[in-house]
C-alpha cells in the first residue's frame, strides 16, 4: 500500500502528464466542495493546462466571492458538448456522488479522485484520498504545496474555507494540529478569517431563517432522549422561499440538544423519497449507518437516500440508530 506522499506524488504526475481536464464536485456542493473545485483550477491554472469546471446545480450563493467561481459551469444551466478523457474529481464520496455530470465522462476517462471521506473505495485511475484530513481542501493545500507554487490571497481564501466550513469554524472533532497549522499559515498569506467567518458561518438570510423555524416545529424525539430529529417538505421549501443550500446546518440543531447522542434532518424530495442528513456526539459511527443505505461520510456527519415515504424513512433509520445505540 502506497505513503500519502507516494500518492500525492501520483496526483502530481497526473496533473502534469495530461490536459483538458474537467473538474468535479458532488452534487449540492458545500465549502469544501466549492473551495476545492476552484483550488484544482487554479493549480491547473498554474500548470498552464486547459480545464472545465462544473457542477450538476448551482454552488451556493455565499461561494461565489472565491476566485474562479464564476467559471463553474451549472450543468442544468448550460450543457457541455463534448466528453473529456481526464477527469478529476473531488470531495466525491463515491462515484455517485458527481450526479449527471458523468455524461460528459468519456467511456475510457482517466479519473483522479481526491478527497477525505473514509468511506470512498479508491475508484478511479489515480486516488488521493487522506480519510484523517479534516477537509479536502486539506489534501489541496498539500498538492499545490507538492507542485512548487507560491501561495496567494485568493488561493490562500480557497483552501481557508474548506477548511472552516468542515471544521464547523475549528469546532469539530477533526480539527487536528496540522489543520491550525495550515489555517495559521493562510491567515499569513492575508486571508481574512473572522470575515469569512461572518459570512459562512454567522449570517443568515431570511428564507434560511424561515426554512429553520418550520424545520425546528416538526422536532420529535425518542423517550431516551438519545435520537432527535426534524424534517423539511417541498411545502416548507416553496413557503419560506428556501433552495437546497438554505438547508445546510439545520441538522446541527437537533444534534446540539444536551443528551443527544444523534441528530438527523429528513428532507423530503418527493412521496417516495427522503435525503437523510446525520449528525453524530461521537458514539454512535453514522458513516457506517448512511453506508448501510447506499449512503457515506464520516464517523461523525453522514448522509443517505431512502426511496421511501417520509414516516417509512423516519422509521427505518431511528430503529437503525437505536440498534447501534
Amino acid at each position: 500500500m502506497q505513503t500519502y506522499e507516494q500518492s500525492l506524488e501520483q496526483a502530481k504526475q497526473f496533473l502534469l502528464k495530461h490536459d483538458d481536464y474537467l473538474v468535479v464536485s458532488h452534487i449540492q456542493p458545500d465549502g469544501d466542495a466549492v473551495s476545492s473545485t476552484v483550488a484544482v483550477g487554479w493549480l491547473l491554472s498554474c500548470l498552464g493546462k486547459k480545464f472545465t469546471l462544473i457542477n450538476e446545480g448551482p454552488i451556493p450563493e455565499r461561494m461565489r466571492f472565491l476566485l474562479m467561481a464564476d467559471r463553474i459551469v451549472n450543468m442544468e444551466q448550460q450543457p457541455l458538448d463534448r466528453m473529456f478523457g481526464h477527469v478529476i474529481c473531488v470531495d466525491c464520496a463515491d462515484f455517485a456522488r458527481v450526479g449527471q455530470t458523468a455524461r460528459y465522462f468519456a467511456e475510457d476517462a482517466m479519473i483522479l479522485n481526491i478527497d477525505h471521506h473514509p468511506t470512498n473505495n479508491g475508484y478511479g485511475s489515480v486516488a488521493l484520498i487522506k480519510p484523517d484530513a479534516a477537509a479536502t481542501a486539506e489534501i489541496l493545500h498539500d498538492l499545490i504545496d507538492a507542485c512548487g507554487l507560491e501561495w496567494t490571497t485568493d488561493i490562500a481564501t480557497a483552501i481557508y474555507t474548506g477548511l472552516l466550513t468542515d471544521t464547523g469554524g475549528f469546532r469539530y472533532s477533526n480539527t487536528s494540529p496540522k489543520v491550525m497549522s495550515i489555517a495559521s499559515e493562510l491567515l499569513g498569506y492575508g486571508v481574512n478569517g473572522p470575515e469569512l467567518c461572518e459570512t459562512l458561518l454567522e449570517s443568515m438570510s431570511l428564507p434560511q431563517m424561515k426554512v429553520l423555524v418550520k424545520a425546528l416545529s416538526t422536532m420529535e424525539m425518542t423517550p431516551d432522549g438519545k435520537i432527535c430529529w426534524v424534517y423539511v417538505t417541498p411545502e416548507h421549501m416553496q413557503e419560506a422561499g428556501a433552495s437546497n443550500e438554505d438547508l445546510e446546518g439545520i441538522v446541527n440543531y437537533p444534534r446540539n440538544i444536551q443528551g443527544v447522542e444523534v441528530g438527523v434532518l429528513f428532507k423530503v424530495i418527493h412521496d417516495h423519497a427522503v435525503k437523510v442528513s446525520l449528525r453524530s456526539a461521537g458514539n454512535v459511527d453514522v458513516a457506517a449507518l448512511a453506508q448501510s443505505f447506499g449512503g457515506g461520510g464520516h464517523v461523525r456527519a453522514a448522509g443517505c437516500r431512502l426511496e421511501a415515504n417520509l414516516e417509512s424513512s423516519i422509521e427505518q433509520v431511528v430503529e437503525r440508530v437505536k440498534s447501534l445505540l
